[in-house]
């Protein structure tokens, strides 16, 4: 028998070991190898929604089985998670109120989590509520009702890398091997936005397969210095715990490993350039802000459940209106940053932005209609504000 650890991943906790069972917190359970659980029977998780049936491992369902949807709360905001925290033996009720009162954090949210096996590959994995975790997660998946119904149908959630190593037909089942050894159904696949981790499950099915309860948290801190920030969660949780900082960090993520000269080597850079040359008096704040929620700097250019490509996340038919070649290039590319910001530029100052206001809250929501939308494009643009003047 041994531990499993967290697997290692860019950005992520390397080498991290977190243990499953129901004794976790105390320190007393363990994982064990596939190979080791050859007395118990693989069971079918009993779904959450009369009529909905689990496949056979490895099998899609027949065309006979039905799909409810199961309400989930509706998206409200999107909260861009500052840190991510993980502690091996959870984080405990004291922990959590201390967290919650240090200074420039405005929201937490915990998870359950470990590291198990899904069909004898090892896999991290995360039991949240769909409701609440949505908000957390990049806006192209926030917005997406049928992932978090289907985590709300106890079926999971696999993460667009894991599923491109591990190719899962969704719609099938498969073991989850931990303390218990449910089948689980394959929902979706989504970017979830959290470096190294492979999947989302149902809180149920935490409890099924053992999960450590409150093994992680992330942490929304607008406007805090990082180094501070990380210093006091240190504080709190004690030298075992695990601190990720995931703040966006614009002026340091190059827009391209080759960068030819006259061109911004940074996405800040880019956002600077572009406001003043194609929109003068739209901060350039603003596009910092929408390139964070809807690609983070280009690392998910999508595409997206509506088909949204791109670093600015533009509709095709959008960018053929509005789609322009930036920065010497001769041609306009959805999927170039080059082109892609300045033609977000363009967009914005067309529908009133560079007047501020009103006419910039406008614009802002032509860009995406959703009030929530707006509400945190202005909230971000103030604290790149803040960190960069």
């Amino acid at each position: 028998m041994r531990r499993l650890a967290w697997r290692s991943a860019p950005l992520f906790i390397a080498g991290f070991v977190v243990a499953l069972g129901a004794a976790a917190a105390a320190g007393g359970a363990i994982l064990m190898e596939t190979s080791s659980h050859g007395a118990r029977a693989p069971q079918a998780l009993e779904p959450s929604v009369p009529g909905k049936i689990a496949a056979t491992a490895g099998r899609p369902t027949s065309g006979t089985d039905t799909v409810t949807a199961v309400p989930v709360a509706p998206l409200r905001r999107i909260v861009p998670p500052d840190l991510l925290v993980v502690m091996p033996s959870g984080i405990t009720t004291e922990q959590l109120t201390k967290l919650r009162k240090l200074p420039y954090v405005r929201d937490l949210i915990t998870a359950d989590g470990g590291a198990i096996h899904l069909e004898a590959r090892p896999v991290n994995v995360l039991g949240v509520d769909p409701g609440t975790f949505r908000s957390w997660t990049p806006p192209p998946t926030a917005v997406s009702q049928p992932i978090w119904s289907s985590l709300a149908r106890n079926e999971f959630v696999l993460s667009t890398s894991a599923q491109a190593r591990f190719r899962l037909h969704r719609g099938a089942s498969y073991q989850m091997i931990g303390v218990g050894q449910p089948l689980v159904q394959l929902g979706a696949s989504a970017a979830l936005g959290i470096p190294g981790v492979d999947a989302l499950v149902s809180l149920k099915t935490s409890r099924v397969i053992g999960l450590v309860p409150n093994v992680a948290a992330m942490i929304n801190a607008p406007g805090a210095a990082m180094p501070v920030l990380i210093e006091r969660v240190r504080a709190v949780l004690g030298p075992q715990s695990e601190i990720v900082n995931l703040q966006s960090t614009a002026h340091k993520v190059a827009v391209d490993s080759g960068v030819p000269a006259g061109r911004p080597a940074t996405y800040l850079d880019l956002y600077r350039q572009s406001s003043a040359e194609y929109c003068p008096g739209l901060s350039w704040t603003v596009l910092a802000a929408i390139g964070q929620i809807e690609s983070g700097h280009g690392r998910n250019d999508g595409p997206s459940p509506a088909g949204a490509l791109g670093p600015m996340q533009f509709l095709p038919s959008t960018w053929q209106a509005w789609g322009i070649p930036g920065f010497g290039d001769t041609t306009a590319d959805i999927m170039s940053p080059y082109d892609a910001v300045p033609s977000a530029a363009r967009y914005l100052c067309a529908t009133g932005a560079a007047a501020g206001g009103a006419s910039l809250y406008r614009a802002i929501y032509a860009y995406n209609h959703a009030d929530w939308y707006v509400s945190e494009v202005l909230e971000l643009a103030q604290e790149y504000a803040q960190q960069f003047g």
